[in-house]
């Protein structure tokens, strides 16, 4: 009979994850501060009526993709 062994970790390995962790969630924060920024600055008004189409097409879109989903099950 063979022994099934897992690798054990080391700690060195343990704090290069953490270390990797938290390098990424540092990427990610950055990434949503500069959407925030982003946001906060676009002229409202000019893209109040874009919104509202992409919106609308999106409902549309979900509503479509629904009745379909309806008409498959029967």
């Amino acid at each position: 009979m063979s022994k099934s062994t897992t690798p054990k970790t080391s700690v060195e390995d343990v704090n290069e994850i953490e270390l990797r962790k938290v390098k990424a969630l540092e990427k990610i924060a950055a990434s949503l501060d500069a959407l925030t920024i982003w946001f906060e600055e676009i002229d409202k008004d000019e893209w109040s009526s874009r919104v509202q189409y992409y919106l609308a097409e999106f409902h549309n879109n979900m509503l479509n993709n629904q009745e379909d989903k309806n008409v498959k099950k029967k």
